[in-house]
């Protein structure tokens, strides 16, 4: 739940498509959505949620606290 919910913040800013067959609320997308710009710009949704996972936790320490809040809530 938690990768379907990221991926869709990540991926709101990249692809309509991929964004369209994900699921998570406005506000967590909006949370997550500068932080995966700032740190997982190179990802593409094909490389799957699982690389934008590993990119956010990566750089959890530096990741504003909005987005850090969502992790922390979903169990990541």
């Amino acid at each position: 739940m938690i990768r379907s919910i990221l991926v869709s913040g990540l991926l709101l800013s990249m692809t309509t498509a991929a964004f369209a067959q994900l699921s998570g609320t406005p506000e967590e997308q909006a949370a997550c959505r500068p932080d995966v710009r700032r740190f997982c710009y190179k990802l593409r949704p094909e490389e799957g949620s699982n690389a934008f996972m590993q990119c956010l936790q990566a750089h959890r320490v530096r990741l504003t606290r909005p987005c850090r809040t969502v992790l922390e809530r979903h169990g990541a």
